[in-house]
């Protein structure tokens, strides 16, 4: 039976290889330019230190976190902007290393130490009596949560339930999760009633190995999803250690995922060295034939990773917003559709080299369109060629055929970005048609 890999919302790992892919392309690069510069200069200093930092970039391409700031101003081949992407990514997943380089749980001895789990507990439950009608998310936890009190860690469990925005909501409180996670570990699980309060500190503090705390949904707090560095800072000073172990929240900068990873030594839990390993062997070493398919707005959030799949994929179907900047550069007409001027040129580019490398590269052959941008605006269908009038909201009914075709046998499908406006149920059609058919 063939493998099949499929890798839904995945923008924590195409943003790595997107910063990535920058340091191995200007490895190359670089390589070809120190070469030609010791042939014209004298200055064997600066020769020796480019090559002793290209030594240690060949060596070590995907270590983003001991690439110094200096190193990557030196790289001739990186731009300004690129250079500011690379150091951005670093700051908002904190100290978190590479996929490639990905310490787990298992790399350091947790004995006597308070740990701080990050787990995703936003499990379903029933509206009216609150009741967890689904406690896969719970149960997918346990591993690392099991390892580390087995091992002798004292263990701070922490998540978000619902969106709360930073209000206290007893509806989205994480009691019921205390409870849950109680009966399926078969101990006491204490639970705080607040986040990082006086009742979370002093519970924190009193924790003994092989006991669990669980804290208050970190969603009550509104510096969670700003990435709250004080927040981050409070929440690592109740423990150690750091493990990332909610793999569905992982891309997500927010302070207990992102910045807290700043203040303590991080680690992967199971879960998430499970997803990512995945991932990693699902792009590094593909079943064929790998199909992306990239939706989304904007060509621009997607430049490094078009670049990237185009080496490694054999078809690649676009799809979103982003589908009108290279209908645009086909020489169509997109009515009103989202369309980013300044990339025309480089979505020709891409298309010449899909063709050069033999890639098949996938565009819509008709639209759902609309007048309006609005969750009422009547559905109405369009060819390659968009009237001035009308805007496409989503993929069309022969585009939806024509894309399902090409994932029908695939051994790899990589998954970024919705087809459509996927919030309006006018025009989710095609996203939702794509997933039936992955």
């Amino acid at each position: 039976m063939k493998r099949l890999f499929i890798i839904l919302s995945i923008i924590l790992l195409i943003n790595s290889y997107y910063a990535n892919s920058q340091i191995e392309y200007s490895v190359d690069k670089w390589m070809e330019y120190v070469e030609e510069l010791a042939l014209e200069t004298e200055d064997t200093e600066r020769i020796e230190s480019l090559y002793a930092d290209l030594s240690y970039l060949t060596e070590h391409p995907f270590d983003l976190n001991a690439v110094t700031e200096e190193q990557l101003k030196r790289l001739p081949f990186l731009s300004d902007r690129q250079i500011e992407q690379l150091l951005s990514y670093r700051k908002r997943y904190g100290n978190m290393v590479s996929i490639y380089e990905l310490k787990n749980i298992e790399d350091i001895d947790v004995s006597g130490k308070r740990v701080l789990v990050r787990c995703d507990f936003n499990v379903p439950q029933n509206k009216e009596t609150g009741e967890i009608t689904s406690d896969k998310r719970i149960v997918a936890a346990l591993p690392t949560i099991k390892y580390l009190l087995e091992n002798g860690a004292a263990v701070i469990a922490c998540s978000h339930l619902g969106k709360p925005k930073g209000e206290w909501k007893e509806s989205l409180s994480l009691a019921p999760v205390a409870k849950r996670l109680s009966e399926l570990l078969g101990m006491d699980v204490i639970f705080a009633k607040d986040i990082i309060g006086e009742d979370a500190k002093a519970k924190a503090a009193a924790l003994q190995p092989g006991q669990l705390l669980l804290l208050e949904n970190l969603r009550f707090d509104k510096r969670e999803e700003k990435n709250g560095a004080d927040f981050a800072e409070e929440l690592a000073k109740m423990a150690d250690v750091y493990v990332s172990d909610a793999f569905g929240t992982v891309h997500r900068a927010h302070a207990s995922t992102a910045g807290v990873a700043a203040f303590l030594p991080a680690y992967a839990g199971f879960l998430v060295e499970k997803e990512i390993s995945v991932m990693g062997k699902a792009l590094s070493d593909p079943a064929r034939p790998f199909v992306a398919i990239l939706g989304g707005a904007k060509v621009s959030d997607k430049i490094g990773v078009i670049n990237n799949l185009l080496e490694k994929a054999d078809t690649i179907i676009v799809g979103g917003g982003m589908a009108y900047t290279f209908k645009m550069a086909q020489g169509h007409t997109i009515g009103k559709s989202l369309l980013e001027a300044d990339r025309v040129e480089y979505a020709k580019e891409m298309m010449d080299k899909a063709a050069a490398k033999g890639v098949k590269l996938l565009l819509p052959v008709d639209s759902i369109c609309a007048a309006e941008f609005a969750k009422d605006a009547a559905p109405v269908e369009a060819g390659e060629d968009i009237p001035e009038d009308l805007m496409g909201m989503d993929i069309g009914p022969k585009t939806v055929e024509m894309y399902k075709d090409a994932v029908k046998g695939a051994g790899t499908v990589v998954w970024n970005g919705p087809m459509g406006v996927f919030e309006f149920a006018s025009f989710n059609k095609g996203t939702f048609a794509m997933a039936e058919a992955v």
